[in-house]
């Protein structure tokens, strides 16, 4: 999903070690933890809502929800190079001890884990998992439109067996019913307390759970000053797994990435996963300061064409355009190299593997570019603009540059346009824009799931507003596929009629680089690209 516009307030150093020693500890002395018991998170953008099924909510407001609630399930982690990434091929119990799946994959059944409690100290009940679940799907959220890919559309789906055990149904066995309620959205909520701030206007208490918790997570929030800071303070009668390191959380809004990396780097603060990727080499180089990179393999950054528009429409065009980026070039000066690239696969009708994004067969070829230009019908060349969002101006004006230059070179003029993130956000949504960059992330990575969300339907992440019969009826296949070689099968035609149609260009997946001080360790990267608390450790 794509990130929401952020606001940021400047805060200095000072402020930084003043209020963390302001925020004293219920039942405890001010300094209470010590600070190897504390972490600190900088970030440049802002958490603003504890609800993050909030339509709106940023991306740092989801790291902290998945720290204070708890899900029935969750993936699982392995090691990938030298650092940690979710397994989603993996899931593991949080507030359910076990799950049954019946033999035609229909019905689910969680029995929950008996001594788990809500923050207030009431146990957490089947009631609780149904109320929550019947908001997931029945309130106007994002929460709704997430699980629905897996499935999950109406409140009938889920029924109490009894205080213990929840179960859920869907009509046909989809192959990310359960993965779907792993995911962040799917947060179990204190139904009792959530209904005593209720209305008859608000019947889900959207408002009151804004700045307001009612979870069973590993920390509970010890204060919330939106766009500013988050303290959170260990739940040491959690139950959804071991009990975290750290007692003690800060994460506080720093603007400016300099400042950020000055922190980290005085051992002032922790960690930071937002800093810019041109510092990162140098910061990998000071004594106090290490980097943890990981590819961020489900996501990736693309220029989409309109596909409605013209002249994108046409698919020689787009395919001229394929054959004139020089992608090195821009790889290397837009993103110093810093992640997988997505170009120059070496096959051309069938992919080797069903896994997607993967390398696809881009290659710089001018000459191939010119001949389509002319089989294209604009022998003469055309004009056009070229759109990215201001907010990753780092990476996108280089880019942006690089590939104006290029395109100049067949006869296409092109005018850059920076725009800001609301701005192009409605643009790319009523599809208006004919030629842009973006990034973008699927939180479940697996190739169907990505065809869905990106390649299908009217919705916003269907960037290039393509429209292929074929691709819908895979897709619709697939999802529902429970033979792994069929499975593959329509996955490989899937990524195969991609490349042939070039409604965009893959260009690479991006490190997520989180840069911290050398005694931390059990840095995992999560689907939803922030920190996993619960892992983290001072050693």
């Amino acid at each position: 999903m794509q990130d929401c516009r952020r606001v940021g307030m400047r805060i200095g150093r000072r402020e930084i070690l003043a209020g963390a020693a302001a925020m004293a500890v219920p039942g405890g002395p001010a300094l209470a933890q010590s600070r190897a018991e504390t972490l600190r998170q900088v970030t440049g953008n802002t958490v603003n809502t504890l609800d993050p099924t909030m339509p709106g909510s940023t991306r740092e407001a989801f790291g902290i929800s998945v720290n204070v609630y708890d899900r029935l399930v969750g993936f699982g982690r392995k090691q990938m190079g030298a650092g940690w990434v979710f397994d989603p091929d993996v899931i593991r119990g949080e507030l359910a001890e076990r799950v049954e799946t019946s033999a035609d994959g229909t019905t689910f059944t969680f029995h929950l884990k008996r001594d788990a409690k809500f923050h207030d100290g009431t146990p957490v009940t089947a009631e609780d998992v149904k109320w929550s679940f019947d908001r997931h799907v029945t309130a106007r959220s994002l929460a709704a439109v997430q699980i629905q890919t897996g499935s999950w559309t109406k409140a009938e789906q889920f029924r109490v067996v009894d205080a213990h055990t929840f179960e859920a149904k869907v009509e046909r066995p989809d192959r990310l019913a359960l993965p779907n309620l792993c995911t962040l959205y799917c947060m179990i909520i204190n139904s009792k307390v959530a209904k005593s701030h209720a209305t008859s206007d608000d019947p889900w208490a959207q408002a009151w759970l804004k700045d307001n918790a009612a979870g069973s997570g590993a920390y509970r929030i010890e204060s919330f000053k939106p766009g500013e800071q988050v303290i959170l303070r260990r739940n040491d009668d959690w139950k959804g797994g071991p009990l975290p390191f750290f007692r003690r959380i800060i994460n506080q809004t720093i603007p400016e990435a300099a400042t950020r990396a000055n922190l980290i780097e005085r051992g002032d603060a922790d960690l930071s996963i937002d800093l810019q990727a041109s510092d990162v080499p140098s910061l990998a180089q000071r004594p106090r300061v290490k980097v943890v990179s990981t590819p961020q393999f489900n996501a990736f950054t693309m220029v989409a064409f309109n596909t409605r528009m013209a002249p994108f429409d046409n698919v020689k065009l787009r395919q001229a355009v394929a054959a004139a980026l020089p992608y090195q070039d821009i790889f290397k000066a837009a993103l110093f190299e810093r992640g997988a690239a997505l170009f120059g696969g070496d096959w051309s009708e069938t992919p080797p593997t069903a896994r997607f994004p993967q390398p696809m067969p881009m290659k710089t070829n001018l000459e191939r570019a010119k001949a389509l230009m002319a089989e294209a019908g604009y022998p003469n060349g055309l004009d056009t603009t070229f759109s990215f969002n201001v907010g990753s101006a780092a990476t996108s004006e280089p880019m942006a540059a690089l590939v104006k230059e290029a395109l100049a070179r067949i006869g296409i003029r092109v005018e850059i346009q920076k725009l800001p993130d609301a701005q192009i956000s409605t643009l790319v949504t009523e599809k208006k824009l004919p030629f842009l960059t973006e990034t973008s992330i699927a939180w479940l990575p697996s190739t169907d799931y990505f065809f869905r969300n990106f390649f299908t339907g009217e919705q916003r992440w269907n960037y290039s507003s393509w429209n292929n019969a074929e691709i819908a009826d895979l897709t619709a296949k697939a999802r529902f596929e429970r033979d792994p070689a069929e499975y593959e099968k329509l996955c490989k035609r899937m990524i195969a009629v991609l490349a042939e149609e070039v409604p965009l260009i893959l260009l690479w997946q991006p490190n997520q680089d989180a840069v911290m001080t050398q005694a931390i360790d059990g840095y995992t990267y999560q689907y939803h690209r922030q920190v996993d608390y619960r892992d983290l450790r001072r050693v």
